[in-house]
């Protein structure tokens, strides 16, 4: 048994915090709680056992008040928390395992509760997946260093060349600025090679515009008249 299940073994109910933004296991999020239901939500989850259900959820885009029985979210874990005093607070959740909300239970509570069957990804060639992560690790790092050119940023990124494959999907996945729902489809792939696959056929996309950007950056702070920068458009 893998230490994420583990984690979540005998847990029948989760607590249901629905959000537009998508978790992925081992990932962060930091988070403000403000409404009531979830101020409670809150104590319920720190007086158990840490733990709650994230789904992604856009209200403004949807003509249901919540997620659909089935959908797929990931549990998170309250890792740090900051009580404010007029009652809100900030806290800081990590992501554990990944679920799907079998059916939603009634217990009376302000805020949802959920029912979850938890999932990992399908066991895979890991020699196959060895190659695919190295090749999606150089391509977002290829990205993540133009932008750090972009603006203006020191220091060296860490190495992420030899991070276990699905760990490295999630955590670009989680790192790239795609749109949600697209997010939301990576999240619910359980197989780690496609979930590289998507992730590769992304960054390639991108990341020759990002370096000329970078390129361009770099070019404009070289050059100048009178100490002044030349503005490229």
């Amino acid at each position: 048994m893998s230490e994420a299940l583990d984690k979540v073994r005998g847990v029948r109910e989760l607590p249901l915090f629905p959000l537009p933004v998508v978790l992925f296991p081992g990932m962060p999020m930091p988070l403000h709680i403000f409404e009531d239901r979830y101020r409670q939500m809150l104590a319920d989850v720190r007086a158990g056992n840490n733990l709650f259900a994230l789904s992604y959820f856009d209200s403004s885009s949807s003509e249901k008040d919540m997620p659909s029985a089935g959908h797929v979210g990931c549990v998170a874990e309250v890792a740090e928390t900051q009580a404010l005093p007029d009652g809100r607070s900030n806290i800081l959740a990590v992501g554990v395992i990944r679920y799907q909300a079998e059916a939603y239970i009634e217990r009376g509570d302000s805020y949802l509760v959920v029912r979850p069957s938890y999932f990992e990804d399908d066991e895979e060639d890991e020699s196959e997946l060895a190659n695919k992560s190295r090749e999606v690790a150089g391509l977002f790092m290829r990205v993540a260093n133009a932008i750090r050119v972009i603006n203006d940023e020191r220091g060296n990124l860490p190495d992420i060349s030899d991070t276990e494959a699905q760990k490295l999907s999630f955590l670009v996945a989680a790192a790239m600025e795609i749109e949600p729902e697209t997010k939301q489809d990576l999240l619910e792939l359980r197989s780690t090679s496609e979930r590289l696959d998507r992730l590769r056929d992304l960054l390639v996309r991108v990341v020759k515009g990002y370096e000329e950007r970078a390129r361009l950056h770099a070019i404009a702070k070289r050059n100048g008249h009178g100490g002044k920068k030349i503005e490229i458009e």
